[in-house]
């Protein structure tokens, strides 16, 4: 496992060697060239020091062998006069004896001549020797010095013939890179928006199929065509462990073609794709964007926006496996603990359904209570009202009566002498008529009776 840190929020996260590589494989071409050359120089410094070194050690040993000559030299000069001294020596000391043995002497000292001529040969092929020595020796230096030069050419020959066919190699790369920027290029001058937008969802749905799809088997990596909330994402990636969610990426694609009058930034799309993200209950959003291709920012890595919106980052494409992979294994790490928390939140959604169904069950029985209490005590108003009006039929109906009562003995006390009364006219006819017989008083009666 390898470590990485995040160069915004400086956090530690560990991934595997595979991902590490992948990530590894985005390095800049400008930090390969960088390298090469450091590593060129540092290879440079490397054989001037070391031609340096062989160099100063082969004349330190060739100065050290003359020089050790010379001494033997000097040693056999001074051995050679201090014979001569000594020839001297006994010179002057026999010269009477020489005088008078002069044939002996002369023949000694012909023979001391001769010794020395031949101790003098001697040291001659002994310097000779030395000295055809000391010359083998430095000729051999001199090879081996040859030699070395030889060598340290051909390695720096081969190095910039490395170096050369690096350099042809990346050139080559550059070339065929140029090539499919120009091809891209010329396929977003053709190709329309959307199917801009729609070539990057397609790379990197190609890219999930082929590399992630036999690692994550029972995964769901589909488009988000549910639009009922207002608006939807690109993808939706959800997988699970032992029938668990533990993960689920809410992806949007953005991409434009260069001849776009107007030019979008990444922070344009956030605030939808973090809506789309709670709309489809997803744990993580990623913008996958190559927008704004020359930000170093997003060009740096993987860009955490958390700050902004929970849980989201900002990537370019070539990000997208590695943070689907960098996800998976952050979230698996707490899967013991996410599924603890969801039993919790299970068991506090039981309580609280609980305690919801008991306050809604008390709120309808305080509703169904409060609505028969009105209509008891409107009925109760209503009877109150038909009493009331009752009463009043009662005493209307007890008023009547007294008026009847009083109008039957009204009734009762009224007689002609009460009607007669101070109206001497019908006094005077009714007297005349009690003049009349009796039959026709009878009939009288019987026709006044009505008006009566």
């Amino acid at each position: 496992m390898k470590e990485l840190k995040c160069p915004n929020c400086g956090s530690v996260f560990t991934v595997s060697e595979d991902d590490y590589a992948a990530i590894a494989g985005q390095v800049k071409n400008a930090e390969f060239d960088e390298e090469v050359k450091r590593r060129m120089a540092e290879l440079r410094e490397k054989f001037a020091a070391l031609e340096a070194a062989s160099e100063a050690k082969t004349r330190e040993t060739v100065q050290k062998r003359l020089a050790e000559k010379d001494v033997e030299l000097s040693q056999k000069d001074a051995q050679i006069a201090r014979l001569a001294e000594q020839v001297k020596s006994i010179a002057s000391a026999t010269q009477l004896e020489l005088n008078g043995k002069l044939s002996q002497k002369d023949v000694e000292i012909a023979q001391l001549k001769a010794q020395l001529l031949r101790h003098d040969q001697q040291v001659q092929v002994a310097v000779l020797s030395e000295r055809d020595k000391a010359k083998d020796i430095l000729q051999a230096k001199d090879s081996e010095i040859a030699l070395l030069k030889t060598n340290a050419a051909n390695e720096k020959n081969a190095a910039l013939m490395r170096e050369q066919n690096m350099r042809d190699n990346y050139e080559r790369e550059l070339h065929r890179k140029d090539e499919m920027i120009d091809y891209y290029k010329d396929m977003k001058a053709r190709l329309s928006t959307k199917m801009v937008g729609e070539s990057l969802e397609v790379h990197c749905s190609t890219q999930f199929n082929s590399m992630m799809r036999p690692v994550f088997p029972n995964a769901y990596f589909e488009k988000d065509n549910d639009a009922s909330g207002g608006s939807k994402g690109d993808f939706i990636f959800r997988d699970y462990e032992e029938g668990f969610e533990y993960i689920s990426i809410m992806f949007e694609m953005k991409n434009e073609m260069d001849t776009t009058a107007t030019k979008h930034k990444n922070e344009d799309f956030l605030k939808k794709l973090d809506e789309d993200r709670k709309a489809k209950k997803c744990e993580y959003a990623v913008l996958v964007s190559l927008l704004e291709p020359d930000s170093e920012l997003y060009n740096a890595g993987i860009v955490d926006v958390s700050h902004r919106y929970p849980k989201m980052y900002v990537i370019r494409p070539q990000f997208f496996i590695p943070m689907i992979t960098l996800l998976v294994q952050t979230s698996k790490k707490s899967i013991e603990l996410q599924m603890q928390l969801e039993l919790a939140r299970q068991q506090s959604v039981d309580v609280s359904h609980f305690e919801e169904n008991l306050n809604d069950f008390k709120d309808k029985f305080s509703r169904n209570y409060r609505l028969a209490s009105e209509r008891f005590t409107k009925a109760i108003e209503e009877i109150d009202k038909t009493i009331e009006h009752l009463q009043k039929v009662k005493n209307a109906l007890v008023g009547s009566e007294n008026n009847l009562r009083l109008a039957n003995k009204k009734a009762e006390d009224l007689t002609i002498k009460s009607l007669t009364r101070g109206n001497k006219t019908m006094q005077e006819k009714f007297a005349a008529v009690k003049t009349l017989p009796a039959t026709t008083a009878h009939d009288v009666d019987v026709e006044d009776s009505p008006s009566d």
